[in-house]
């Protein structure tokens, strides 16, 4: 009698032998890019960044506007104008969900046309696989770089300087 270990050893051979196996298409390019774009961190990190970026500036703002600040971000006052009231906390950060959103969007798209292009070339250039690998990952990787900076280093730096004049003037 077969032991469960043996079985299965034979499970698993019958099955890679069988014609139902052998016979599977290999993946059709579209699903190839959409796994490939899912699976890029590159296609992540920007809003994640800005995300970030963005909530540290506006929770290390809450102390001010609690002392009677005013906002000068357009886009988190009641107005839509700088130097205005804030808006509220909850909406602030609905702002900032939609703009790491707007990220990924740009992200994903920047992302899924360089997979396309990869996938043009390597089909026409079998032979240049490497490169027009490494030219794709330089591509995402700048994109997504410059992406992040823009989106968030004014935002790292409101932040920094918020903690220091909140502690400066004794505020935690």
């Amino acid at each position: 009698m077969l032991r469960m270990t043996e079985l299965s050893g034979v499970l698993v051979v019958a099955l890679a032998l069988s014609p139902a196996v052998q016979a599977q298409d290999p993946p059709s390019p579209i699903w190839t890019v959409v796994k490939q774009v899912a699976a890029d961190p590159t296609t992540y990190a920007p809003a994640a960044v800005s995300f970030t970026a963005e909530r540290l500036d506006w929770a290390s703002s809450q102390l001010f506007f609690e002392h009677g600040y005013v906002e000068q971000n357009p886009q988190f006052t009641i107005s839509g104008r700088p130097n205005d009231l804030p808006l509220h906390y909850s909406a602030g950060n609905h702002v900032i969900a939609m703009n790491a959103l707007a990220d990924l969007r740009s992200s994903v798209l920047n992302n899924l046309t360089s997979r396309v292009v990869e996938q043009v070339l390597l089909t026409r250039y079998p032979h240049r696989k490497k490169s027009i690998r490494t030219l794709g990952w330089i591509e995402r990787i700048s994109f997504g770089a410059a992406l992040a900076y823009t989106q968030s280093s004014r935002h790292f730096e409101q932040w920094r300087h918020n903690t220091q004049v909140a502690r400066e003037l004794g505020y935690r």
